[in-house]
């Protein structure tokens, strides 16, 4: 049997990807739609630092993204003397640190998808007229959809396992920041294999279920 900490802790993980999933879709359409339009200089500078997260570990991200929303971080300092709290060892502290970990999992689909959809087709549309915003609309968006698809499984179902960044950023605060990786973790720690493996075996299935639809619908 589950226990309720450990469903509480689902649920958090669950938030935790959606909301962090759907952040990085809006933000990351309209800057991979840059990056493969531009020409600056910067672009190369840009394209290293989104996937900066694949080769840093988790730990070295969460430590300067608690430095930086922690109460006296630039970030954290600054909402403070606003008025508001800073982000660490919160909700909104664990969503962005899931953002900037799941970032690459996000741009790299979208970037592969929009350099597909770029071409004769949209060369043609504009000599039917049709204004750039028309074009991405009607037409790189519905052509992009396998790789916004993929894009947001891949995010979800990275989140659900991000372990080093959240314990950094976050904590181990049961009810608020004590996500599904960090309960195994926990009961591990205490010898409950049982409780350890049964929140290991339902995260497993949710990837896999995500995974396999994502196949099936593309």
């Amino acid at each position: 049997m589950i226990s309720p900490n450990d469903i509480t802790a689902l649920v958090i993980t669950l938030k935790l990807a959606f909301v962090s999933t759907s952040i990085l879709l809006i933000i990351c359409t309209p800057l991979s739609w840059w990056l493969v339009n531009t020409q600056s200089r910067v672009k190369i500078f840009v394209e290293a630092l989104v996937m900066l997260p694949l080769v840093l570990p988790p730990t070295v991200l969460g430590f300067y993204l608690l430095l930086l929303l922690g109460p006296n971080g630039w970030i954290g300092g600054s909402l403070e003397a606003l008025g508001f709290n800073h982000l660490a060892f919160s909700f909104s502290g664990l969503v962005v640190g899931s953002m900037i970990y799941s970032l690459p999992f996000v741009m790299q689909p979208l970037l592969s998808s929009f350099q597909s959809a770029t071409g004769g087709i949209l060369d043609v549309a504009a000599t039917l007229r049709a204004s750039p915003m028309d074009r991405f609309f009607n037409i790189v968006l519905p052509l992009s959809r396998r790789g916004f698809l993929t894009a947001g499984v891949l995010s979800f179902a990275h989140s659900l396992g991000e372990f080093g960044i959240i314990i950094m950023i976050g904590g181990n605060i049961p009810g608020q920041t004590q996500v599904a990786s960090i309960a195994i973790y926990n009961h591990v720690e205490s010898m409950n294999y049982d409780a350890a493996h049964t929140l290991a075996a339902i995260l497993v299935s949710l990837s896999f279920v995500l995974l396999l639809a994502t196949y099936t619908i593309g």
